[in-house]
């Protein structure tokens, strides 16, 4: 193994012991935690000299605490919650999203040169908000459950569902905005309203099922585990539920980690 690569036990032992003293620094210095945090992953990412995680497997421990933090909110968010903010999270995050990408645009073909398709995937990037960050932000304040937290929460989830929908259109839309597309077909507009028209059922699909069968299965058998009177049962089902709905959101309906153990929750 090359000394600048960590395996799983050392990449999860040099993250933790940088995320305490950074952290920990942090908090002396006035500031979030999570902004130590932050610096700890940027000193074992690849941009800096020195040792380096793994970047793969860094990653997908980074999800499975996404896909936890968000199964935590989900718990204490109800679809009414979501229903009472619609009026405001749907159109705002619909405007910041289109705001945001117009900026991006803007400055990728203004200040650096870029054609329109890199722009315009820069300005989309621009466009997403970090869930983890504001999550961790809205606890910190105990905002979760106040009227602000919960539509930055809707706000949040309407992010979600339109990035889902932006990282389904851009392969076939490559072709049209510079990129590499797999044919002219790939482009047309009977492929892009398929495609459109999967993903929207994929998602549609998966929301019904967790409202529908998820709210009586997934109590019930947790209520059975609990039964056993075992803690460590019943950690370990919630904990077993969160990440496998989250991978099957992924894997079946095309839904993000994160949102998939949001409805979960």
């Amino acid at each position: 193994m090359d000394h600048h690569d960590l395996s799983l036990i050392s990449t999860v032992a040099a993250g933790f012991g940088l995320a305490l003293i950074f952290g920990f620094l942090a908090e002396r210095m006035k500031l979030p935690a999570l902004v130590g945090y932050l610096l700890a992953g940027i000193l074992i990412g690849p941009s800096t000299p020195g040792f380096v995680a793994d970047t793969h497997m860094a990653s997908q421990l980074s999800e499975i605490g996404v896909m936890l933090l968000m199964f935590g909110v989900g718990l204490h968010f109800s679809f009414a919650d979501l229903l009472s903010v619609r009026k405001i999270a749907l159109p705002g995050a619909v405007v910041q999203m289109g705001l945001a990408t117009l900026l991006g645009i803007g400055l990728g073909m203004a200040v650096w040169g870029w054609p329109f398709g890199q722009a315009l995937v820069f300005g989309l990037c621009l466009s997403c908000a970090s869930t983890v960050v504001l999550l961790k932000a809205l606890e910190s304040r105990d905002a979760t459950d106040t009227m602000n937290g919960r539509i930055a929460i809707g706000w949040l989830v309407v992010e979600d569902l339109v990035t889902v929908l932006v990282l389904v259109l851009l392969p076939p839309l490559a072709g049209m905005l510079g990129g590499n597309s797999h044919g002219a077909e790939a482009s047309s507009p009977g492929v892009l309203a398929l495609t459109v028209g999967r993903t929207l059922l994929g998602v549609g699909a998966f929301i019904a099922l967790m409202l529908l069968a998820g709210r009586k299965v997934l109590p019930w058998i947790l209520w059975q585990v609990s039964k056993t009177g075992s803690r460590e049962l019943f950690t370990l089902a919630v904990i077993a539920a969160a990440i496998s709905i989250a991978w099957g959101a992924s894997e079946l309906f095309n839904v993000s980690f994160a949102l998939g153990a949001f409805f979960a929750g």
